[in-house]
């Protein structure tokens, strides 16, 4: 099978880049700039006519939208997948598309919130307010499924609807009210965030490298002054 996913740095393609990473299969992966428009270049139009990340092109057949996409690499993985007629499938599911029906449409609204209002501030955080009691109710939802003590969204097991998830809850980071206010998804989302395979994207999709720097440096510097102590004595 020859697969070919095009992303954009931390956009909605993070979760199909992640899981395709955690299944340890051969990928290319081509990075879209978003930041230059390039989902909206003639030569990405030709692969992807909506003009949005991610596109997956699998033996030569283009198919597009996140939790699609997630849902059509199950299929390829019998760990990351409930079994057909079971109840966690069902669950699974149903989550994936709840997902897709509530929080990616709501954090659209978000995000294009300075976009819709035209540079009117008072518009813009009016336009948030509308949105932000939708995107906490799902938390709350989350939040009182993770509070059984379940190691994962759906029990103790890691499913792909994991990494649609812990995206999404990554989104709110520069909220109000980020998603890690909530104490079960906090646990959760750093559960989530030390698997190798999500600090693998990190670096692949170069996300906070100048956070990462400069940890390294305070790092080194906490290790100089503990061996100027040492001098010291």
């Amino acid at each position: 099978m020859k697969i070919k996913l095009y992303y954009g740095s931390g956009a909605a393609s993070l979760c199909v880049h992640w899981m395709l990473i955690e299944m340890g299969i051969d990928f290319e992966a081509v990075k879209i700039d978003l930041s230059n428009n390039e989902q909206k270049g003639e030569a990405y139009l030709k692969i992807n006519p909506q003009g949005k990340v991610p596109a997956l092109e699998l033996d030569g057949n283009v198919y597009t939208e996140s939790v699609a996409l997630v849902m059509l690499l199950s299929e390829h993985s019998e760990r990351l997948k409930p079994a057909v007629g079971t109840d966690e499938h069902a669950r699974w599911t149903e989550l994936l598309i709840y997902f897709a029906n509530s929080l990616l449409p709501a954090f659209r609204e978000w995000f294009y919130a300075p976009v819709e209002s035209g540079g009117n501030k008072e518009k813009e955080t009016f336009l948030k307010d509308l949105v932000r009691p939708r995107i906490e109710a799902v938390y709350d939802r989350i939040e009182a499924l993770l509070a059984d003590g379940r190691t994962h969204l759906l029990g103790n097991q890691l499913r792909s609807v994991d990494f649609v998830g812990t995206m999404l809850m990554r989104w709110s980071r520069n909220m109000p009210k980020p998603a890690t206010q909530w104490p079960n998804i906090n646990k959760y989302v750093h559960r989530m965030r030390s698997m190798p395979s999500f600090i693998e994207v990190y670096k692949r999709e170069e996300i906070k490298v100048k956070l990462l720097i400069k940890l390294k440096m305070i790092t080194h510097l906490f290790h100089f002054k503990m061996e100027i102590k040492k001098y010291d004595k």
